[in-house]
């Protein structure tokens, strides 16, 4: 069965989201994890699960849902009473490493030799092939063809010869290679681990006495959560009835190694919620900052300014904040489509794409537009929406994007399509415009991304191809 979102189809996707939270009083996490899981669940649409331990029952009692589905599908009143415990870890997955199916959905559970572990992960792990056979070798058998269970099994093998989880866990972080954020539940403890690059997210949350660990802060206001700090690249911290704890082995060995930190730029231009803030960032500034900087490259005599929802709407306030031209919406959203359960042709797609949005008519009519949005993978979805715009009466459609082209693929958890999926490896800007009846086209250049995220070290390969690792 596969899932089509027509909105989503000519879009980037990003891997999963993550969220695990410890309560000390003993009160069910199942609830919280639940609606943490449901502000997460942009970053994810295929698969999600929960994973759950009481810190006072015997060790080994997690109890686990997954499957298939949006988080209000796959759970409901009875899957969420049934997993009894105060400890717990949740996942919200789009896959990029494995194949979509309920044997690749997450939290994994183990139980092995020192007992049981839970895994959630956001990312992806350039060397799992390498890890995967070097386990095969050893005797490890797989039930999925991801790469969090390559991370898994690998923290399982060293818990044998280490005297803590948490020791065995570094040790395998100590392998891998490319972006992930984990959070982790033994019986006693949740953990959450950052890769030293900062490529994927995770920040810490509190409420009251419980901890929560989340890939965005947009999750810990979801459960009431209060912001405490992003985990540190490189960091895992291990959170258990005496509070939090932080261990930066990984950090110093980085630094030894001169491992420059390296956040993915993606997260700022579309895949975080706007009302999240990361790594000090906040989201919905960095996008209004976005549009200015375009506004400033390219400037253009319109009339008006709009966006395409939900992605480029901040980005094309800032555009039209910037040159002095009003701001409007051009499109109707309709949040009740759902998803199909087909695979559809190009003409089904291109059908899909008006079901999802309208055109308000009234408001584009005779008028002169800047159309702003933060990415063109393929160029269908942006041809389709400008032919909707023109057949409403729009005199003309001037494109801006609110990233550079993509021309290289992504290796660390974004599903970036191979070069000839993507239209500008192939074709100049001119060539775009023409071929998505634009009246002009200007991408965001690539020296201007420091406007939307200042200092912050960023990961631009799919631009540059300068890959961290």
């Amino acid at each position: 069965m596969s899932f089509f979102d027509p909105e989503q189809e000519d879009k980037l996707k990003e891997e999963c989201g993550v969220f695990g939270i410890y309560n000390p009083d003993g009160s069910a996490a199942a609830p919280s994890i639940y609606y943490g899981l449901s502000a997460l669940q942009h970053r994810g649409q295929e698969a999600c699960g929960i994973a759950v331990c009481n810190t006072n029952g015997p060790k080994g009692n997690i109890t686990w849902h997954k499957d298939m589905g949006l988080v209000s599908e796959v759970f409901h009143e009875e899957s969420l009473d049934s997993l009894k415990g105060n400890i717990g870890i949740g996942h919200v997955r789009y896959s990029t490493t494995g194949a979509s199916t309920v044997e690749n959905a997450q939290p994994l559970v183990l139980n092995y030799l020192k007992g049981t572990l839970a895994l959630a992960h956001n990312g992806n792990i350039t060397n799992a092939s390498e890890l995967r056979q070097s386990l095969q070798e050893g005797g490890a058998i797989f039930r999925s063809t991801t790469d969090s269970e390559v991370i898994a099994c690998d923290i399982a093998r060293e818990r044998t010869h280490t005297s803590c989880v948490e020791d065995a866990i570094l040790q395998t972080a100590r392998k891998l290679k490319g972006g992930y954020a984990l959070v982790i539940i033994s019986p006693r403890k949740l953990i959450g681990v950052r890769d030293p690059l900062g490529l994927k997210p995770l920040c810490l949350g509190k409420r009251g006495d419980s901890y929560i660990l989340a890939s965005e802060s947009c999750a810990l206001t979801a459960v009431d959560a209060e912001f405490v700090r992003d985990i540190l690249p490189g960091e895992i911290v291990t959170i258990t009835e005496n509070g939090i704890k932080s261990d930066s082995r990984l950090i110093e060995e980085s630094k030894a190694a001169h491992i420059p930190h390296a956040h993915c730029i993606f997260e700022y231009i579309y895949f975080a919620r706007l009302d999240s803030t990361m790594d000090n960032v906040n989201i919905y500034d960095a996008r209004i900052r976005a549009g200015k900087a375009l506004a400033a490259s390219y400037p253009v005599e319109a009339d008006l300014v709009t966006g395409v929802p939900d992605s480029g709407l901040a980005a094309a306030m800032g555009y039209a904040q910037a040159c002095g031209l009003p701001f409007a919406l051009a499109f109707h959203k309709n949040s009740y489509v759902g998803r199909t359960f087909i695979k559809p042709t190009q003409k089904e797609r291109e059908s899909a794409v008006h079901l999802k949005l309208s055109v308000l008519s009234s408001v584009v009519k005779g008028k002169r537009l800047v159309l702003i949005d933060d990415s063109i993978v393929r160029g269908t979805t942006m041809a389709s929406l400008i032919r909707m715009l023109k057949d409403a009466g729009a005199t003309e459609v001037h494109v801006r994007i609110s990233s550079p082209p993509f021309l290289f693929p992504c290796y660390y958890g974004t599903d970036v399509p191979s070069n000839d999926q993507l239209i500008a490896s192939s074709h100049t800007a001119a060539e775009i415009c023409a071929s998505i009846g634009a009246d002009s086209l200007g991408y965001m250049k690539l020296e201007d991304l420091k406007q939307m995220t200042g200092d912050l070290p960023l990961c631009k390969a799919c631009f540059d191809s300068h890959y961290p690792v």
